[in-house]
């Protein structure tokens, strides 16, 4: 049940209603770096409030942005039941206060308790650069300087004949390099059944898959779970495809063999499988292997704001 009423009325006594951000604390968008068993969970909360209730969307760790339709007000908390309890695992909860500017509270799985602070995401409100750089290759097709696997999964990226090849599902593999604005060049070869994904600053998956029919913000060439392509092309498994994608602030275009599926369009939040959720800072490139091998890559390069 949403029991939203006395959360307004603690809202108009501790704050002035000169924005609907300043008036609601939790109304924004919010990176959470959630400390796991493995590591650091990149997670984010987009809150807005509509017709005096919270319109709430969720992206966890992995999988995609979701609208959190059971949350509830107690005593200036705002608590969201994330996930039920399964056979697999125990029921998600956060509960969450203002404080400070930042979001903070507790994260329940079952009988583990984990701290949580979030921070408002920034704007990335970055001009257009007039000027880059020449294009720079970040694969020099014959070995993997310049990049290293992720995480303790099996490393089963190899170099043949020129390409990039994930030979069999497991790390990921990410640049030594980071990246704030940038014009991305790549070319892939996804095989039917595939699915892999080219990360953008560690935080944002341009989707590469040829799997089961997904929604189209889950489809080939999207900005998964968040923006999908506004042009359906032909599905080409087994063939080289091009990707040219520029990234200034939140502002994304990507060019799938040259016709333009994503125009000028802003990237809300993270992602999942984001390295974190520090959206203000440079990141690295980094691409999937830990979900099917067979993928192939090349001619990756890179330009900058001059």
């Amino acid at each position: 049940m949403r029991t939203v009423s006395a959360f307004l009325i603690f809202c108009a006594a501790v704050i002035p209603v000169s924005s609907q951000s300043r008036s609601n604390p939790f109304v924004g968008r919010w990176d959470f770096d959630v400390k796991t068993p493995t590591g650091i969970g990149a997670n984010w909360l987009g809150i807005t409030e509509k017709n005096g209730s919270l319109d709430i969307w969720f992206q966890p760790i992995g999988g995609h942005v979701f609208q959190v339709k059971n949350y509830r007000i107690e005593d200036s908390h705002l608590i969201l039941d994330l996930s039920p309890a399964s056979s697999a695992r125990p029921a998600l909860t956060w509960k969450l206060q203002a404080q400070g500017g930042k979001l903070v509270g507790e994260q329940e799985l079952g009988e583990r308790v984990t701290q949580l602070t979030g921070v408002r995401a920034p704007e990335l409100n970055h001009p257009m650069p007039k000027e880059w750089t020449k294009p720079v290759a970040l694969f020099n097709g014959k070995n993997l300087d310049g990049w290293k696997p992720i995480g303790k999964a099996p490393n089963h990226w190899v170099v043949e004949n020129g390409e990039l090849v994930n030979q069999a599902r497991g790390a990921d593999l990410e640049t030594e390099r980071k990246f704030m604005d940038f014009k991305l060049h790549f070319e892939v070869n996804c095989p039917d059944g595939g699915n892999s994904g080219f990360y953008l600053r560690g935080r944002y998956e341009v989707q590469i898959a040829y799997e089961q029919t997904e929604p189209p913000e889950r489809s080939m060439g999207s900005i998964y779970g968040r923006i999908a392509p506004s042009v359906e092309l032909p599905r080409k498994p087994g063939q080289w495809e091009s990707f040219d994608v520029t990234l200034v602030g939140r502002n994304v275009t990507v060019i799938r063999d040259g016709v333009t599926i994503i125009d000028h369009k802003q990237i809300e939040g993270i992602t999942g499988g984001a390295l974190n959720a520090d959206e203000g800072e440079p990141g690295p490139f980094y691409i999937q292997g830990d979900h099917t091998g067979g993928i192939k890559y090349r001619n990756i390069t890179v330009s900058v704001p001059k």
